[in-house]
């Protein structure tokens, strides 16, 4: 239950769900948990994300497959001059543009997870990698929280803004940096504000914990009440932090997650240092 709670509430604020799931048990010198019951662990705060966002989900799955109505001819109105392509006032195309950037974003990471799977278990496993990451993506975070927009929301959205904020996705493999913190930095970097960055993060967690979940699939080993257990408090935490952040970002800026970044990295080295 602790690896749960621990799971679900890194896996969405900007401080590393991997790094956590690999410092708690360094930590208290529990034994590795094993990959199987991460994957249980995951899988709860992929209920979390659906429970949140189901709507959107269905909203942009059928927009994928339905086809575009044909386009007005030329003077019939001046509705389609002034629409936004993400907000609906298109008659899906915006819907269809929103699951695009979700599939474009999340290729990278799966390229990523594909290649580098055996690392990310292995010699990326690292307390010093893991302070090294937590430092830096820290500064990356606190400089993109300067630089957000304060209006621009997810229509400032192109193809190539999607790639950036995959790309960040992909890096993410590397415990430290956090999934969730990198996309929303990357986010911030291409002209989003805050609550968007983070509701854009959110989204694209859905797709890239399913993959890898089912890509893992092959390493879980049974389920008892030890895995129901994490399960659970995986999801219920997870659901929790989502509706934390959204509405913590309306009001506030990613400060105390770059101060905590920073904390957890001292504590880390030292630790690695006095033992």
């Amino acid at each position: 239950m602790i690896l749960g709670i621990v799971q679900g509430i890194t896996e969405f604020l900007p401080i590393s769900s991997q790094a956590h799931l690999l410092l708690v048990p360094y930590f208290l010198k529990w034994n590795y948990q094993g990959l199987g019951f991460d994957i249980g662990l995951h899988w709860g705060t992929l209920v979390a994300v659906l429970l949140v966002f189901w709507k959107d989900y269905w909203k942009y799955l059928k927009a994928l497959f339905t086809p575009l109505p044909n386009p007005p001819h030329q003077g019939e109105g001046n509705e389609s001059k002034n629409s936004s392509p993400l907000m609906g006032e298109d008659k899906g195309g915006g819907d269809k543009k929103m699951a695009w950037f979700l599939i474009i974003a999340t290729i990278p990471a799966a390229v990523a997870g594909y290649l580098f799977e055996k690392q990310a278990e292995t010699i990326l496993r690292n307390p010093l990698i893991t302070v090294f990451t937590l430092v830096i993506f820290s500064f990356l975070l606190w400089l993109a929280d300067r630089k957000s927009a304060d209006t621009g929301g997810m229509t400032n959205l192109t193809w190539l803004k999607s790639l950036f904020i995959g790309l960040f996705q992909a890096i993410a493999i590397i415990p430290g940096v956090s999934r969730s913190g990198a996309t929303m930095t990357a986010g911030m970097f291409s002209g989003m504000n805050r609550k968007d960055s983070a509701r854009f993060s959110f989204l694209l967690s859905g797709p890239i914990i399913f993959g890898a979940g089912l890509v893992a699939l092959k390493d879980f080993v049974k389920i008892d009440t030890i895995m129901i257990a994490g399960f659970l408090a995986s999801a219920l935490a997870g659901f929790a932090a989502i509706k934390f952040l959204l509405n913590y970002l309306a009001a506030h800026n990613f400060s105390i997650f770059v101060w905590y970044r920073l904390a957890l990295a001292a504590s880390v080295l030292m630790i690695f240092l006095t033992r």
